[in-house]
């Protein structure tokens, strides 16, 4: 307790006396704005994840801003952590229905204050030992925890200080005097309760006109112009025509109005006659009444050839391909009669027939519309447009543009029964079975919807489950029904209009609503089948992206089994397609980076699952790395460069290097026809990839790129260029850049790979490469590759702090810490746990052990805090071992301690970088720990004191089970 006081207060000094303070962050006095990658809401929740209990007085709720914490209160619910929540009807803001969600949550008690112009706005967690508290102007709404600009006090406090008791006296006394939130109450409440269509109530405290009613009385009078992203893209393709290009690809995330972009297109050019071919008629005539109310012009002037209408004379003619491709219709328009051809889900175009129509037609402007241009059969889609993207926006940016409705998505648990887990071998009768049933229904009222009425849509693995499901749940009491691919398009129409009138609560489908299929209304999807694919997944999440007047967001509730598949899950999401498993891991445990008000939840168990499918996969198979390299390759129209897969946010190039050695060889493999390097260049290619690459530290890089442009450099001149790029510079480092290169730091089987002599000397303070080197680098071919991996060397330096060896919470190897500490020698196949050399102690921690490691080397190293360690040295050490009495005197011998650490094996040679320690006064003690024979073997434990609290995302991945 006393070192929790110290803490407390030297964070307090550092709030409110002097920043430049150096003292532990964890206790520090905080701004909360939702700037700066720090929302309101990440505080939020890990405050709750580590509470006993706390208590909400929050005047504003709205459903989007629970939905938020639905996930984490799930999960303190299985944990046994209650909370209260204090609010009101003030201004009548809190909805009726939301009040319905807050009764869903079980370990939540609701009361509701009677207090004339209740409007306070504050959190407090109960921590064992102390308070934490956020209080400022977020009411509890998704817009103010997670994207306005808001100012919020976070502040700690001991439970005798007096501020946190004046926090809780005040909300004990309006607590005592509120009523508790009841069915009963929420009834009467409903009925008196005023909807106003002009005057809407925003998330804070003030008031604007309603746009959407305003928007819904003009509609008729006003005529539709493009939004933010359609008048770019329309002038980004008119540029493209100016430049005499006939063809262009918009790449667009569903819902950002593709059709009317096109629309908008067509009015500027003009034809005389336009072809618009679709792959179903449900959706052709949508975007018919969408040009219509572009274009304007007579009803005569649109027409559709279909298998219900053959309207060819049409001025906009709107065509299936289906029908277009038969001869007898195709030969009826000449090659020109079109001068405007549209093309919608073009990445369909693989197909013959519309190849056949593409092929056939000769327009002044081709167009070509898709959200998902990836394909996985090698076919080049960018080539039928010669390589014209005209304009492109995904998912992300579609979000931060506010173009699409805000999602919130939920990982949960599918159903486990005798501990058996829905997986890729799942009878039918187990998908369908009565619990199952009632899992499921049980997850999509907690998780809930915005709106009215549930409008949901589930996808499901297979035709039977659709079918007998949707059986179940109408058993149930839902109202469901299913569709496949053996329904008519009739069938289809009438069931989508059954959903939008009330009548129908869910459709059931398999992938027949993945794609081309505007169902704005949307307000569910669920989805109750393994990830397939990131695009599908996508798709499938899309469909409910549309904005419509009935809904706020769009809830996404995935039934998360013991599915190989299950890493695609954040790739999909974060649109990550680097196949880098530390990016994988990074993006589930930290969802921040989805835009606006939207979020990312997974229930913890299906976090695990996740993790589990990322140990368990290769994520750099042949096939992975090669459909992602012929995407790149088919995209830029040649062969890419390693650089080129970053600037398309494709491979991570250390990933492909990790594959194949240098990427001189991945192309080999790729069998492209490219010029052969000698034995020598390619391992001087494996040697500069292997090392460099990473961006790690850049003082190999600059004196690579340095000598590229001159053939030789003095220590000099490369320390001044050191400087000017603001690294750090001592002789001991600079020592160790001159061992990597002589070799003399590698180890054996490393120099054999390397080509066995220094790649780059220094004879009397001049640096410059070896002969042979020189001799290659006058072939721009084996230079280029060079550069090249210089050029990504620099791009991912970027995370690394320069002005330091470590980067806090980046990742490492034992390898590279030999490097980056200035070792002589690599010395990491004799680190294991620790080792301390050359002035310093990298300690190595595995934070979860297998289960079938030795008793006798199941260490209990663990986190007792974020900012303290117990940690185990090796057995059959005391106090009184020469190696414990180094690591003792650390301060006085000017010894550094690093302390590494990682989840479990699954996750490589890497280990978090979590800091420089010292330890803890008084900790170090003689103990024992089992050898697994029955007896006890010696062992030192000692606490060690971060520089730093782990990062709060990456604490929780490391200690959770």
């Amino acid at each position: 307790m006393e070192q929790l006081i110290r803490k407390i207060e030297s964070s307090l000094y550092k709030g409110f006396i002097d920043q430049n303070k150096p003292v532990s962050a964890q206790f520090k006095p905080k701004l909360l704005t939702n700037k700066n990658h720090e929302s309101v809401l990440s505080t939020l929740l890990q405050e709750l994840k580590t509470c006993n209990t706390f208590t909400f007085s929050v005047a504003f709720i709205t459903e989007g801003g629970l939905a938020t914490l639905k996930t984490m209160l799930y999960d303190l619910k299985l944990k046994g952590i209650k909370g209260r929540i204090l609010t009101s009807t003030f201004l009548n803001f809190n909805q009726p229905k939301m009040f319905k969600e807050l009764l869903k949550l079980e370990n939540i008690e609701v009361r509701l204050t009677g207090e004339k112009g209740f409007h306070s706005k504050g959190y407090i967690f109960e921590h064992t030992d102390y308070y934490s508290l956020i209080v400022g102007s977020s009411n509890l709404t998704d817009s103010a925890l997670k994207a306005n600009y808001e100012w919020n006090v976070f502040l700690t406090s001991l439970e005798n200080g007096e501020i946190i008791n004046h926090f809780k006296n005040q909300f004990e006394d309006a607590w005592n005097a509120a009523i508790p939130l009841t069915e009963e109450w929420i009834n009467s409440y409903n009925q008196h309760f005023e909807l106003q269509p002009f005057i809407k109530q925003l998330t804070g405290n003030t008031f604007q006109i309603n746009e959407k009613y305003l928007t819904n009385q003009l509609a008729e009078s006003l005529s539709v112009q493009p939004n933010k992203m359609q008048s770019v893209a329309l002038q980004q393709i008119k540029e493209l025509r100016e430049t005499g290009a006939n063809k262009g690809l918009i790449i667009s995330a569903t819902g950002t109005g593709k059709t009317y972009l096109s629309a908008f297109d067509v009015r500027n050019f003009a034809p005389k006659k336009m072809l618009f071919v679709v792959h179903r008629e449900q959706i052709l005539k949508k975007a018919m009444q969408d040009y219509r109310k572009i274009l304007g012009g007579n009803e005569d002037d649109y027409g559709i050839l279909s298998g219900n209408s053959k309207a060819v004379d049409a001025k906009y003619l709107f065509a299936t391909i289906q029908t277009l491709s038969r001869d007898q219709y195709l030969q009826e328009f000449t090659k020109d009669h079109f001068d405007y051809v549209l093309v919608d889900e073009v990445h369909k175009a693989g197909a013959d027939s519309y190849l056949k129509v593409m092929n056939y037609f000769e327009p002044e402007f081709l167009l070509g519309m898709t959200a998902t241009p990836e394909r996985t059969d090698g076919f080049n889609i960018y080539e039928l447009f010669d390589y014209n993207i005209a304009y492109e926006i995904r998912l992300q940016a579609a979000l931060e543009e506010d173009m699409l409705c805000p999602f919130h998505y939920f990982g949960v648990t599918d159903f486990e029964k005798d501990g058996e887990i829905v997986d890729n071998a799942t009878e039918l009768r187990n998908l369908v079975s009565n619990e199952r049933v009632r899992h499921i229904i049980e997850k999509i009222n907690y998780y809930g919807h915005s709106g009215d009425q549930v409008k949901g849509l589930m996808f499901c693995s297979s035709k039977e489950e659709a079918k007998n499901l949707s059986i179940s749940l109408n058993n149930a009491g839902l109202k469901t029904t299913a569709l496949t691919g053996d329904n008519t398009q009739d069938e289809r129409e009438d069931a989508i209009q059954k959903l939008e009138k009330g009548r129908l609560e869910y459709i059931l489908t398999v992938d027949i609503f993945n794609e081309g299929i505007d169902i704005p209304f949307l307000n569910q999807i669920v989805m109750l089948r393994q990830t397939q694919s990131s695009i599908i997944f996508i798709q499938q999440l899309g469909r409910g992206l549309r904005k419509h007047d009935s809904k706020d967001y769009v809830t996404i509730i995935d039934f998360i089994g013991n599915y190989k598949n299950n890493y695609l899950i954040p790739i999909a999401l974060s649109g990550d397609q680097s196949m880098n498993k530390d990016n994988v891991r990074r993006r589930t445990v930290n969802t921040d980076y989805i835009q606006g008000v939207s979020t990312i939840n997974f229930e913890e168990i299906a976090k695990k699952r996740i993790f589990d499918a990322i140990n368990n996969t290769n994520l750099s198979t042949l096939k992975t790395l090669k459909d992602a390299y012929l995407e790149v390759k088919n995209r830029l129209g040649r062969i890419p460069t390693l650089f080129d897969f970053i600037e398309q946010n494709s491979l991570d190039p250390e990933v492909i290097v990790g594959y194949s050695e240098n990427y001189y060889s991945f192309l080999v493999k790729m069998k492209e026809e490219i010029p052969s390097l000698s034995d020598y260049e390619q391992a001087v290619l494996t040697m500069i990839s292997k090392e460099f690459l990473n961006g790690k530290r850049m003082h190999e890089v600059i004196m690579i790129q340095e000598l590229l442009k001159e053939q030789a450099i003095s220590k000099e001149s490369y320390l001044a260029k050191l400087n000017d790029y603001g690294t750090y510079v001592d002789e001991a480092t600079i020592q160790s850049v001159e061992n990597i290169f002589s070799l003399k730091f590698h180890v054996q089987n490393d120099i054999k790979k390397y080509g066995f002599k220094p790649v780059i000397t220094n004879e009397n303070g001049i640096y410059q490469f070896n002969e042979e080197v020189q001799e290659s680098l006058r072939d721009s071919y084996f230079r280029g590759y060079i550069e090249d991996i210089a050029n990504c060397a620099h791009n991912k330096s970027k995370k690394y702090d320069k002005t330091k060896p470590l980067t806090l919470f980046e990742k490492y190897s034992r390898r590279d810490a030999c490097r980056l500490l200035n070792w002589p020698h690599d010395d990491s196949s004799t680190i294991y746990g620790y080792r301390a050399k050359h002035n310093t102690c990298p300690i190595f921690v595995t934070y979860h052990k297998k289960d079938e490691v030795e008793t006798s080397q199941a260490y209990g190293d663990e986190f007792l805090a974020p900012e303290l360690f117990r940690w185990f040295t090796r057995n059959r050490l005391t106090l009184d071992s020469n190696e414990v009495k180094t690591i003792l005197s650390s301060k006085e011998a000017g010894l550094q301690i690093y302390l590494f650490t990682k989840k479990d094996d699954g996750e490589g040679s890497d280990f978090y970088y979590l800091g420089e320690v010292d330890i803890a006064e008084d900790t170090p003690k003689n103990e024992t720990m089992p050898d697994g024979k029955g007896n006890l073997l010696p062992v030192v434990t000692m606490n060690l004191v971060l520089e730093q609290p782990v990062q709060y995302d990456i604490y929780h991945y490391l200690v959770e089970e």
